[in-house]
C-alpha cells in the first residue's frame, strides 16, 4: 500500500507564504516525477508545477516567480513553497506521485487527499 500525506494549508493573507508539504509512504521502489495540482470551488483541478527525480521543474504560468517545487528524494518527500500569495491561489492543494513499487511493476499515479489554502485579501 502506498499513501501520500500533504500538510502545510492553512489560512494566509494576501502577500503572505506557506510551505505545503507531501510525504509517501509505503512500499515504493522508486518515484519519478512529483507534482501539485489545485482546484478552486467551481473550476476543474489544474497542474501547478511539477518536478522529476532530477530536480528538473516547471511551473504553471500563474505561479511562476512565486512558487518553488522541491523534493527530498530520501525521504520520498515533496514541497511546494508558496510566496506572494493571492486570493486566486484559493484552492485545495493535491500532489500527486508516479511511483513504482517494485523492479518489475509499473508506475502507477498517485494523489494525496488535497490540503486547503485560503488567501484573504
Amino acid at each position: 500500500q502506498v499513501q501520500l500525506v500533504e500538510s502545510g494549508g492553512g489560512l494566509v493573507q494576501a502577500e503572505g507564504s506557506l510551505r505545503l508539504s507531501c510525504a509517501a509512504s509505503g512500499s515504493i521502489f522508486s518515484i519519478s516525477a512529483m507534482a501539485w495540482y489545485r482546484q478552486a470551488p467551481g473550476k476543474q483541478r489544474e497542474l501547478v508545477g511539477t518536478v522529476t527525480s532530477g530536480g528538473s521543474t516547471n511551473y504553471a504560468d500563474s505561479v511562476k516567480g512565486r512558487f518553488t517545487i522541491s523534493r527530498d528524494n530520501a525521504k520520498n518527500t515533496v514541497f511546494l513553497q508558496m510566496n506572494s500569495l493571492k486570493p486566486e491561489d484559493t484552492a485545495v492543494y493535491y500532489c500527486n506521485a508516479f511511483i513504482r513499487r517494485t523492479v518489475s511493476t509499473r508506475e502507477i499515479s498517485y494523489w494525496g487527499q488535497g490540503t486547503q489554502v485560503t488567501v484573504s485579501s
